[in-house]
């Protein structure tokens, strides 16, 4: 593997090895599931033979890593903190921070900031609920754009193509949460994104975890276009996930400032 170095056109050196090394890094996130070896080096343009060396230097480094089983390649733990640092230091989640933590205290339940990132979905900030819940939910969880409120708000707002894009790709995306026992229809599940954009939030009831409700509000910004979902989750036997409830209304007013504070001005 080569360390060859030369020079931009603005006369800074560059380390080519990189930049060769950063075309498989771009296959993975580009694919956003696991790849073979010939799949992953083909996509990057380069051989097998001189992909395996960054592919072993990237598994060293936890930017990749190799299915045991399988022995394809995603994504590593390293390359999800380097994307979650880099999502927190975003505009709307430093304006949101502060907000959702005073929300989160005032509810009690667990509320968690979304953001929609290369796999959809993703969880990027967590404020626990004074009571235990178990569920896996955590920092970097993916979730479904059809099965999870927090989903079923940005598939309500985004663009069309855009959600299309990331609801056609989950399916053979290992890293999002999905549900393991309901299906929609689709004429079914376009009825359901016009329901959640005229309630404006989504309800999820047992889904995708059993025994578990959670209801997700968005956040836009000064252009009108969706950047946050706030989704809160509790137990049912304690979570009041109705549209009218105090949950609700916190979160929505939390997510109306945030809005705000971002420049939206609602028509």
């Amino acid at each position: 593997m080569s360390t060859a170095s030369s020079f931009t056109d603005a006369g800074r050196r560059r380390i080519q090895s990189v930049e060769t090394g950063h075309r498989l890094l771009a296959a993975l996130v580009q694919a956003a599931h696991p790849l073979p070896l010939g799949e992953l080096a083909a996509a990057a343009e380069m051989t097998s033979a001189k992909a395996h060396p960054y592919l072993v230097s990237f598994i060293n480094v936890g930017l990749v890593r190799q299915d045991a089983i399988t022995g394809h390649y995603e994504l590593g733990p390293f390359a999800m903190q380097m994307g979650l640092v880099s999502l927190h230091h975003s505009t709307p989640l430093r304006t949101a921070h502060s907000i959702v933590t005073e929300t989160a205290a005032e509810i009690g339940h667990t509320l968690a900031t979304a953001v929609l990132g290369s796999h959809g979905p993703t969880i990027v900030h967590l404020c626990e609920a004074s009571y235990p819940v178990h569920v896996n939910m955590r920092a970097g969880t993916v979730m479904s754009m059809r099965y999870t409120a927090t989903g079923h708000v940005f598939a309500a707002w985004l663009a069309p193509k855009v959600a299309q894009h990331y609801l056609d790709r989950e399916f053979a995306d290992s890293a999002v949460l999905r549900s393991t026992h309901l299906e929609y229809e689709e004429h079914d599940f376009q009825a359901l994104l016009n329901d959640v954009r005229t309630q404006g939030a989504a309800q999820a009831l047992g889904n995708p975890l059993p025994g578990i409700d959670a209801i997700s509000v968005p956040v836009f910004d000064h252009s009108g276009n969706i950047v946050l979902a706030l989704t809160s989750i509790g137990p049912t036997a304690v979570f009041d996930v109705s549209l009218d409830g105090p949950i609700a209304q916190a979160i929505t007013t939390c997510a109306h400032k945030i809005s705000s504070a971002l420049g939206y001005s609602p028509t």
